[in-house]
């Protein structure tokens, strides 16, 4: 599709927002500190990167599409506190990319691709970027089961890894007649604000592939999925905490998954 001589790119999966109403209220929501690096991840045509520049200390954006390029550029000619990366953000060093700036706080907030919406944000998991927040948009189905509590349908392991780490919450919705072209979906503004106590996990990766396994098929119960692991140690913690075998990965709260997973260690 072509708008204004730019073809936007399906593989990219660009919805560029119209105007600065919603940016601007982005803005607002994330309540940025003074002395904070804030990442952004597809900067598009830079109107959400504008609003950044102007109240945060410094933006660092990644950009996969080199056809951007000149109307990045000058931005960051405009802005000197916003500089772009031209790459895949999955395949950058994160830490390493930000090891030369000076910042007390480290936020996250961008207009997310939805095809790679998950990935990315399981990236400031797994390697360990410690971001104070993500304030990002999303499809509105996603943002749901973000914050899907037991027993919901949308509730899935995705929502389990994220909420071990973060408090979760919707902002405000976003109608899809805000982008150019226009998607098929409403978005939502979701927050992600790191946990500043957990509950304590003895073997995170234990953890995390116990809960993969457990949602393996959403529809078969706990004995089913885990028929690889201990089924007296499953059936014993359970058992605490109100369940049972027969019970589903729906059913089961975080903090189950994480005393499964600790007595499993």
């Amino acid at each position: 599709m072509k708008a204004n001589d730019f073809y936007f790119k399906k593989k990219y999966g660009q919805n560029f927002l119209k105007d600065d109403c919603i940016p601007n209220k982005i803005v607002r929501y994330s309540d940025i500190p003074d002395d904070t690096l804030v990442i952004e991840i597809g900067p598009g045509r830079g109107i959400l990167t504008k609003a950044l520049a102007m109240k945060a200390k410094q933006v660092l954006s990644y950009e996969i599409d080199t056809t951007l390029k000149d109307s990045l550029d000058l931005l960051q000619l405009q802005y000197p506190n916003v500089n772009v990366i031209y790459d895949d953000f999955l395949n950058r060093n994160v830490l390493d990319d930000i090891k030369d700036y000076t910042f007390q706080h480290l936020y996250v907030i961008a207009n997310l691709p939805y095809y790679i919406t998950t990935p990315i944000i399981l990236k400031f998991i797994t390697e360990q970027i410690n971001v104070d927040r993500l304030i990002v948009m999303v499809q509105k189905e996603v943002g749901e089961r973000f914050q899907a509590v037991p027993g919901n349908k949308q509730y899935s392991s995705i929502t389990v890894f994220l909420n071990y780490y973060f408090h979760i919450k919707k902002l405000f919705d976003v109608n899809r007649g805000c982008f150019v072209p226009q998607p098929n979906v409403d978005s939502v503004i979701m927050l992600f604000e790191r946990k500043e106590t957990r509950l304590v996990l003895k073997d995170p990766e234990i953890f995390f592939q116990l809960v993969r396994d457990s949602f393996q098929f959403k529809r078969k119960t706990i004995r089913n999925n885990l028929r690889c692991y201990s089924l007296d140690i499953v059936e014993k913690v359970l058992k605490k905490h109100g369940f049972d075998l027969t019970s589903r990965a729906e059913e089961i709260p975080l903090e189950v998954f994480v005393d499964i997973s600790n007595n499993l260690s």
